[in-house]
């Protein structure tokens, strides 16, 4: 009987282990179908979107130890429509340190497509405000009018969009005047002080048309769409004024 036993104990102890294993994979498995929806409510939540927005989740690593400690170590958050502050585009985020019971997220960064009718919202306080917008990767091209001894002059600019301690740049890249290219330089020494403006970069702070947690690190065109590098303040998360949009000086 004791041989038996002693038999009979190792495949006791293995079924057990199998047993523990397929809990944790089945718990593992309910944390992922059910951590998306209650994560997307509290962004949803925190961020004052519509309730009906389209949002994707996604966590990385293993779930069940994060659970415990009560922080999620990477959260993939993404939707193909979403309006933040003024600019309303495609958005993929990345936040770290993602607390579940409330808090600063540890990091939080991402991008933003937008196509030429939202870029064009950015470029308000440009030299050219009213211009029509075209893009096509690596450039801008924004054509408009000037107004010289009570006359409007068509001018067409040609830019690379970069951003620049939070503020949208442009460099210009070429230039055409009446139709006609023009050398950029030429530009400036004809039409003064706003062609000199035109002919050199441009630097336009676009913070009252994005929450104010939120800061513009990068800008480059992709095809005819603009797309822009973001981080965010991890107190977004918490303080409700880092929601509202910022302010640009006057």
């Amino acid at each position: 009987m004791t041989r038996t036993r002693r038999a009979r104990w190792p495949w006791v102890l293995l079924i057990a282990v199998v047993v523990l294993v397929a809990l944790a994979v089945a718990a593992e498995l309910v944390a992922r179908a059910v951590l998306p929806g209650i994560v997307r409510s509290i962004v949803i939540e925190q961020l004052d979107l519509p309730s009906d927005q389209q949002l994707e989740v996604q966590a990385s690593g293993v779930l069940l130890p994060q659970l415990l400690t009560g922080t999620l170590d990477e959260l993939q958050l993404s939707s193909d429509e979403v309006t933040i502050g003024g600019v309303t585009g495609t958005a993929h985020v990345t936040a770290t340190g993602v607390p579940l019971r409330g808090g600063a997220l540890g990091a939080a960064t991402g991008t933003v497509s937008i196509d030429q009718t939202q870029f064009a919202t950015l470029l308000a306080h440009s030299q050219m405000p009213d211009a029509a917008i075209a893009l096509d990767a690596p450039n801008a091209t924004l054509r408009g009018e000037i107004s010289l001894f009570g006359r409007g002059i068509p001018v067409g600019l040609t830019v690379t969009p970069g951003a620049e301690d939070g503020d949208l740049l442009l460099t210009p890249v070429s230039a055409t005047l009446g139709g006609d290219e023009v050398d950029l330089q030429a530009l400036a020494g004809r039409f003064g002080d706003i062609g000199e403006r035109l002919a050199g970069p441009q630097r336009l702070c676009i913070a009252d048309q994005l929450p104010a947690g939120i800061t513009l690190t990068g800008l480059r065109v992709e095809g005819t769409r603009a797309v822009a590098d973001i981080s965010a303040d991890g107190r977004i998360a918490v303080d409700p004024e880092l929601l509202e949009n910022g302010t640009c000086p006057r």
